[in-house]
């Protein structure tokens, strides 16, 4: 029995002869020939086990030892994730998609799973208000790094590792970490050896950004109760349509890729990616760092926009109409949300001319909203993704993770960049290294700080008050 993923819908983008011709379907059949050849390329080099290419072979790899640490992992009163970047926003979007909106706010016996918080950002602030929720004592602590050496989260870890060694000692502290790194080095590897709750692999041919299907998002998501065999049934399910497919008509990670790439060329380089569904809002914070980490190399890249139904038809949409053609846009709907109120109608003669409102659904009102701004952007000569999910779970969530990750792939080899490097994401850590003190760093310090100096070269002192 075949699984409906979602529909998709292209008339916004491919217009045949129509007034409004944002792209001739003929302008994508040059890309087939080349989608096909990179396809082929990256399911070689992932099974070769070549850097960057193995979150293909995620949603088949055993996850046993994972589910193990989390049955660890679920009986404390809390957990607090450390990582930043993919080692943190895969988490967001998945807590996001599958827990309570207010999941830390219900009783134990409601949200039945630990209490959950990510200290991504090394903001003081931001540690300060996570220590005045939990007790350090009955919270499991997550660190993730693939390297082991990332300087925000090693310095958050250094601090959570202090605070609670201070209350209940090292080695007792130590019991409370889990970590998830290199298999073989970093500093996270050798000290996880000396007794750590676990000690969990980041493959050596993943990235950071592709890693959700690896520990990196599947602990928490496992300690949290998530559906995760589920959507790594999606994922698989996904890339099974994707490696059936004939052509580019049947494969819809061509047909992104290739309509991205097209509108890149046509002078469109910004990728809006707008859900209307509050579960998604974080979805579309995870597809920023995958697109835009991936893609932007060499002067080429989409830059990746987040809105969010029907909030931004408040905040952007007038940009997206009246401003500069520069952008694609993907809106995504789910057709059945998973709960659905009703709105009431009211007797009172003021509020007749709002009454057409009731009995209606919310649910309803925001596929409305949805549908209504895709067909203002269509009136407005902009180009239109349409991407439609019959329901959000486990299984049509990973499949959408699956296709947006072969997506991006796909689309950096067309652009001509490596999808799988961060050159300009490594400077800013070397000059972070350098300035921070870290041994084997200092001309990095010197260039840094040589090159900010430039910034304040020219410097306007604002000040209030009167004179």
């Amino acid at each position: 029995m075949e699984t409906q993923l979602f529909k998709l819908g292209l008339g916004g983008v491919i217009k045949d002869g129509a007034p409004l011709a944002f792209l001739d379907r003929t302008e994508l059949l040059p890309l087939e020939e080349p989608l096909r050849r990179v396809d082929a390329l990256i399911r070689e080099r992932a099974a070769l086990g070549v850097t960057g290419y193995g979150w293909i072979g995620l949603p088949y790899r055993n996850i046993e030892r994972v589910r193990e640490a989390a049955e660890k992992i679920a009986g404390f009163d809390s957990i607090v994730q450390i990582g930043i970047g993919g080692s943190a926003l895969g988490n967001l979007m998945l807590n996001n998609a599958f827990l309570h909106p207010y999941h830390n706010e219900l009783t134990r016996e409601e949200r039945n799973a630990p209490r959950f918080y990510m200290a991504d950002n090394p903001d003081p602030d931001c540690l300060a208000s996570i220590c005045d929720c939990i007790d350090p004592e009955r919270t499991a602590f997550i660190v993730a790094s693939k390297s082991g050496s990332t300087a925000e989260t090693i310095a958050l870890f250094l601090w959570f590792f202090n605070a609670l060694s201070e209350k209940v000692g090292r080695e007792e502290a130590l019991h409370r970490f889990a970590f998830i790194t290199d298999p073989d080095k970093g500093v996270l590897r050798s000290l996880s050896s000396g007794g750590a709750l676990a000690a969990l692999d980041v493959p050596q041919d993943v990235g950071g950004r592709f890693s959700v299907f690896s520990p990196v998002g599947l602990l928490s998501a496992l300690a949290l109760g998530m559906p995760v065999d589920e959507m790594l049934e999606g994922a698989r399910l996904m890339d099974a349509q994707l490696q059936k497919a004939r052509g580019l008509w049947e494969n819809p990670a061509w047909i992104l890729a290739a309509l991205h790439a097209v509108h890149f060329g046509k002078g469109r380089p910004m990728a809006v990616t707008m859900p209307y569904c509050d579960r998604l809002e974080r979805f579309a914070e995870w597809h920023a760092q995958l697109w835009g980490e991936s893609l932007g190399k060499s002067g080429k890249g989409s830059t990746p926009v987040r809105a969010l139904g029907a909030i931004d038809q408040h905040s952007q949409v007038q940009l997206y109409v009246g401003g500069p053609d520069d952008k694609l846009y993907t809106l995504i709907d789910v057709e059945r949300k998973p709960t659905e109120t009703k709105i009431p109608l009211v007797a009172v003669e003021a509020l007749a001319p709002v009454a057409y409102l009731g009995g209606h659904g919310f649910s309803e009102l925001l596929s409305v909203e949805a549908r209504s701004t895709a067909a203002a952007l269509l009136k407005a000569g902009r180009p239109v993704i349409w991407l439609e999910l019959p329901k959000l779970d486990g299984v049509h969530l990973g499949a959408m993770v699956f296709l947006y990750e072969m997506v991006t792939a796909l689309t950096g080899f067309l652009l001509d960049v490596d999808p799988f490097d961060q050159p300009g994401v490594e400077q800013g850590k070397r000059y972070t290294y350098g300035l921070m003190g870290r041994e084997g760093y200092a001309g990095d310090a010197e260039e840094a700080s040589k090159g900010f100096g430039k910034i304040l070269e020219n410097t306007l002192s604002v000040r209030g008050g009167s004179d």
